[in-house]
């Protein structure tokens, strides 16, 4: 799970499995799988930064798209 902050300043918990899509409009606009949207705080860049230290915390030899890069060079 990673934690999301609402406009309203509480924040919350968000199984990243689940995004579907994320959008900045000038706030960023989360869309799950099931439809539901959430409109949060934090920019993208942030969210897919927090989602690679999930997944890295879930399955410790994942390698994000930053260290793929890395690795390529």
């Amino acid at each position: 799970m990673i934690k999301v902050t609402r406009l309203n300043k509480k924040s919350f918990y968000l199984n990243p499995d689940l995004i579907e899509t994320m959008e900045q409009t000038p706030d960023t606009v989360i869309t799950l799988t099931g439809g539901n949207k959430y409109v949060v705080t934090e920019e993208p860049t942030l969210l897919i930064q927090r989602i690679g230290e999930f997944r890295r915390r879930c399955h410790p030899d994942y390698a994000g798209p930053e260290e793929r890069k890395k690795n390529e060079t």
